[in-house]
């Protein structure tokens, strides 16, 4: 075990600072994909004009860092991904998203960036 972490460590001296820009740059762009769909209810499949910022101005008030956590709407422990879902299917009326469908990577992605800093809590409500 201790030498996969030793093995791990390397690697990770290995990226470069180019590598690191990277990554930065596409986790932003994924971060503004889903900045566009959290505010736009026609490109997350809604049907009455509901977007997710209706209810969650800024994504500030979804709480991504609680997931996952008993959810009395589903009526079990539910991760970001299936609140998501629901919020997709129940106030927006749209399809669920499938969890590999790129905008459901950009929406949690959005979500957990606006929270960024603030300490993990699994559980809380």
């Amino acid at each position: 075990m201790m030498a996969r972490y030793e093995q791990q460590a390397k690697q990770a001296s290995k990226w470069t600072r180019r590598d690191r820009l990277i990554w930065k740059r596409e986790q932003q762009r994924l971060v503004e994909e889903g900045r566009r769909l959290f505010h736009d209810w026609k490109a997350i499949g809604g049907t009455i004009g509901i977007s997710c910022d209706m209810c969650h101005p800024d994504a500030a008030n979804t709480h991504p860092e609680t997931y996952p956590k008993f959810q009395t709407q589903l009526k079990r422990v539910a991760a970001l991904r299936d609140m998501i879902n629901w919020c997709i299917e129940n106030p927006v009326k749209g399809k669920p998203l499938a969890l590999d469908d790129p905008r459901m990577l950009a929406l949690e992605a959005y979500i957990t960036y606006q929270r960024r800093g603030v300490p993990l809590d699994p559980g809380k409500h």
